[in-house]
């Protein structure tokens, strides 16, 4: 294949031109940039419009009345973009670096760059927020646009043709696959639908040797917008621009081009280094995920059916789908004696490789960054969806004749029969393949012919037009409604009215920062304080310290997903000491959903002053009644040892009792029953004061546990799901507390389950608490004016993460200690001014790299228009020839 021109589009046949005054011709610069836009643009309306018809088919939001919010859709980034909208607008509690309002305080700019910084995002800030919903909509829609607008481009680049035709075909990437099953839901990672042809136009500058520095932007928006996403299409495009390398001629040398690409990504991946730095140091200190397990590569016919659409299947498998007119191109140009063999060959290998890389464990491991993720370990799959669209360009920019493309149809004949039998295949299958595929395939046949008529060319045009959007709208449907079939996906209409109604709520009793407000349960979405509002204790990121979430943990909160998902303090004394003073909590048992209650209580003050040494660990066993003593610094616990009642007898295990495997008789134990009691069980007893508030913890069990108060129920996995603190009863007159656990089989129940609060000596030891003179809370920095005479520690209501740095009355800042988890720093004698600040680890290096990378890319535009400027500079005159430099 012998190179095409750099910009194909633009041949002289095509060139818009007027006469000048001199009677030469020159290019109308305003209708060849309009040219130049029409088949982009025609790319984006198609792929957008093809979406949306399938929205409106179905009845999805927002075009129909199935759900009433992306939230209600279970999109877990509607409450990050409501973050974003609330610091666009300055009403967030905390700024990039720091986020107030959820885990009692967290870092916030590793999740800003991974999940914010699609472009797209910051339409957020143009909506109302109670319509956030629709803005994170936009970011997948505008970025599917945006991607098949830029592949049209690319395709240009590959090889010239008409930008109608390119058009289409990059419907079917916009439209692919991995964007309806993978990527729409996650609005961060549809930058990478358009980092894939950003970067594919970047590398086709290196062949040409031109636009070294827009190239290096280009790599450096790619990485910016979203690194996880970039990383992938980085490494497709180098094995692309090794593809290209091997088939074609590139002007000055192979090498010579893999040096300029090099140079090229290093200085564009360096320009968006912070984004990098930030996240590495981030996910080093957080708490790591449950193992990944990746069970096999899934059956051959399995994979290749997805290839087909709509390609919704059971068995897990790389979603490539690109539609029924790149399909059949795709089939065809092994066939297409116009392409080289050499190129034949070189593109087959290429998407043959990349697909059999995608279920191979090590190379997941590569197309992940050496970490098998958990969910899809198929998220690469976009990368080889733009391959094959443009292997079909290639095959359609050489006009393939009709035996050529009848020996594609039959290959995907052949494919169709093979696959007819796997789950991915459907009626819609059969009919899109059947029938879009007979009207592409005629039109592709008969466009030769009608060539030269006018009419003829508009019909072809046309009829490929309705084929591929509506094959592409038709895909959409289908994945939509077998995706609603799944209970994750179903509308909750009762969230929206509920949310914002809450929201109110918390704003009127917002107390920042002499005390926090929590939300409460996770109720309404996966991060309720960024949704709602207020200072709660949820948080769900990638990012979340692991020292904060076992703090939290350890005092008595509870977490999902091995402490990647925390959430808030359900007893009073975890609250006390996180400044709480108001907390939503579930509805009364019988109440209707979303009734949420409010709870107060008297809170610590979120800075704490402790004179003398601190308490050292408690020296009776380790339990959380004994850690939450430990840092109220107050005995308000009665921590009785459970011991068996009547009915099944437990067996005494290390620390506890394994439950018994026979059902418990229920009425003979005392006890209420409830669903759970048919599971097994045993009745446990304890002795308390009369009247305090009885508690149980066991954060690994599942089951039911009913007390005093009634039942509740128990979702705890070993290491996975930690039970909270919560309240059991009230202790009754004969100070006897009855407790039931009813789980599973042998499920284990520690010793000292149960604990008993006195609420007077909570309370005293609250008050008895100093707190400080003023304290000022701003984005990511606090101000404390101490009492006089303070002295000994500083203990704030802060799980303690790195990044902070304090100074006590202005001298050096040092990183603050902990105690019992939470942040604390020493006080020397008469302090009266407390300061710290947070800055992200990462963020200076990453800074420092981006400086670099800025200054190299600078010197060298600065070098390449200084040689321009030389070019255009006239020789010099010498009068005298005796002074000429060739004399």
């Amino acid at each position: 294949m012998s190179p095409t021109p750099s910009a194909p589009e633009e041949g002289v046949r095509d060139r818009e031109v007027a006469r000048s005054p001199s009677g030469a011709t020159r290019a109308r610069p305003a209708g060849r940039a309009r040219r130049r836009a029409a088949a982009p643009g025609l790319a984006a309306l198609l792929s957008m419009g093809a979406y949306c018809l399938a929205l409106a088919v179905h009845g999805s939001y927002p075009l129909g009345p199935r759900a009433r919010s992306v939230n209600d859709l279970g999109n877990q980034f509607v409450p990050f973009h409501a973050r974003l909208w609330d610091l666009l607008h300055g009403g967030a509690h905390g700024d990039l670096f720091f986020n107030w309002g959820s885990g009692y305080g967290v870092p916030f700019l590793a999740d800003f760059v991974t999940y914010l910084m699609n472009p797209f995002s910051l339409l957020v800030g143009v909506f109302p927020r109670a319509l956030v919903d629709l803005p994170v909509f936009l970011v997948t829609l505008l970025s599917i646009g945006l991607g098949a607008a830029l592949m049209t481009v690319l395709l240009g680049r590959l090889r010239a043709g008409p930008g109608g035709l390119r058009a289409l075909l990059a419907v079917g990437y916009g439209l692919c696959g991995w964007v309806l099953h993978d990527g729409h839901a996650d609005p961060m990672w549809m930058w990478g639908l358009v980092s894939l042809p950003l970067l594919g136009i970047a590398a086709d500058w290196c062949l040409w040797r031109v636009r070294w520095v827009a190239g290096t932007l280009l790599v450096a928006v790619a990485w910016a917008g979203n690194f996880y996403t970039a990383a992938m299409a980085t490494l497709a495009t180098g094995l692309v621009l090794a593809v290209r390398l091997l088939v074609e001629e590139p002007r000055g040398g192979r090498l010579r081009v893999v040096g300029r690409a090099a140079g090229m990504a290093a200085a564009g991946i360096a320009l968006a280094a912070p984004v990098l730095t930030v996240t590495l140091r981030a996910s080093r200190v957080a708490q790591q995920p449950p193992p990944a397990v990746y069970e096999g590569r899934p059956p051959l016919l399995d994979q290749l059916a997805k290839l087909l659409p709509p390609g919704h299947g059971t068995v897990p498998a790389p979603n490539v789908s690109v539609g029924v007119a790149a399909l059949l191109l795709v089939a065809a140009f092994p066939f297409v004696r116009a392409v080289p063999v050499r190129a034949r060959v070189g593109w087959t290998l290429l998407a043959v490789g990349m697909g059999a890389s995608f279920v191979w464990r090590p190379t997941i491991l590569l197309w992940h960054g050496l970490a098998l993720p958990n969910g899809s370990p198929y998220r690469a799959a976009f990368v080889l969806c733009g391959v094959l669209v443009m292997i079909a360009w290639l095959a359609l920019a050489h006009r393939p004749r009709p035996r050529e493309l009848a020996a594609g149809a039959g290959l995907v004949a052949v494919l169709l029969l093979c696959c007819r039998n796997r789950s991915a295949v459907s009626g819609a299958t059969w009919l899109m393949v059947a029938g879009g595929g007979a009207v592409v395939l005629a039109a592709l046949a008969a466009q030769d012919r009608l060539r030269a008529r006018r009419r003829g060319r508009a019909a072809v045009t046309a009829a490929l037009t309705a084929a591929v959007t509506l094959t592409a709208a038709g895909t959409a449907v289908s994945v939509t409604a077998a995706r609603d079939a799944i209970p994750f996906f179903r509308p909750k209409p009762t969230m929206s009215g509920g949310a914002l109604a809450v929201r109110r709520g918390l704003a009127e009793r917002d107390d920042w920062p002499r005390s926090r407000t929590d939300p409460g349960p996770h109720e309404f979405a996966d991060n309720d304080p960024l949704l709602l509002g207020g200072e709660g204790g949820a948080y769900y990121s990638s990012y979340m310290p692991a020292a904060a979430a076992r703090t939290l943990r350890g005092l008595g909160a509870g977490w999902y997903i091995r402490g990647r998902h925390t959430l808030s303090f359900q007893d009073p004394v975890g609250r006390a000491l996180m400044g709480v003073s108001s907390a939503l909590v579930p509805p009364a048992p019988g109440a209707p959903r979303g009734r949420l209650r409010v709870v107060r209580g008297r809170p610590a003050p979120l800075l704490t002053v402790r004179r003398g040494p601190l308490p050292g660990p408690a020296t009776g066993p380790d339990t959380v009644f004994a850690r939450q003593e430990r840092v109220l610094g107050a005995r308000v616990y009665e921590v009785p040892r459970l011991v068996p009642g009547t009915g099944p007898a437990p067996q005494r295990a290390p620390g506890g009792w394994l439950l018994p495997d026979r059902p418990l008789p229920g009425p003979d134990t005392g006890v209420p029953v409830g669903p759970g009691a048919a599971d097994g069980g045993a009745a446990f007893t304890a002795r308390c004061t009369p009247g305090s508030l009885a508690l149980w913890y066991a954060p690994w069990f599942a089951g039911e546990v009913a007390g005093p108060g009634g039942a509740a129920r128990a979702v705890g996995r070993w290491d996975g799901t930690a039970n909270p603190l919560r309240r059991l009863g009230t202790v009754p007159a004969d100070g006897v507390v009855r407790v039931r656990f009813a789980g599973q089989h042998r499920a284990f129940v520690p010793e000292r389950a149960v604990g008993c609060l006195d609420r007077g000596r909570l309370a005293a030891a609250v008050r008895a608490l100093e707190g400080p003179v003023r304290l000022t809370v701003g984005g990511h920095d606090l101000t404390a004016r101490l009492r006089p005479g303070a002295a000994g520690t500083a203990v704030l209501a802060l799980p303690a993460v790195s990044g902070w740095g304090c100074s006590v009355d202005g001298g050096p800042v040092r990183e603050p200690g902990s105690f019992g988890g939470l942040t604390a720093v020493p006080l020397g004698p008469g302090a009266t001014r407390l300061s710290c600040a947070y800055e992200p680890p990462g963020l200076a290096a990453g800074l420092a790299v981006s400086g670099a990378g800025a200054l190299a890319v600078g010197a060298v535009a600065g070098t390449a228009a200084l040689r321009r400027r030389r070019r255009r500079l006239p020789p010099p005159a010498f009068p005298n020839s005796a002074f000429r430099p060739d004399s």
